[in-house]
């Protein structure tokens, strides 16, 4: 597959996909109060979330950008 993720969009991707990850990590280890089953379930999304943005700025691969025909990774 074409790489089709670049510049800013692939930074903003590695930045916040790190972020929510990280978020995600706290509130299902406790650290941010959010208890209960919601806390589980934005745990796991925010968590999901980040990993999914994070895989897309590493491999510069997105399928969404691929089928809108977005190609960030030439500046265009």
């Amino acid at each position: 597959m074409e790489k089709n993720v670049g510049g800013t969009d692939r930074t903003m991707r590695l930045v916040v996909g790190s972020i929510l990850a990280l978020v995600g990590v706290a509130i299902l280890a406790g650290w941010l109060g959010v208890g209960g089953t919601l806390g589980t379930g934005l745990g796991v999304l925010a968590l999901l979330a980040g990993l999914v943005l994070l895989f897309t700025g590493v491999t510069q691969l997105c399928v969404v950008n691929r089928l809108l025909g977005i190609d960030t990774s030439r500046g265009r």
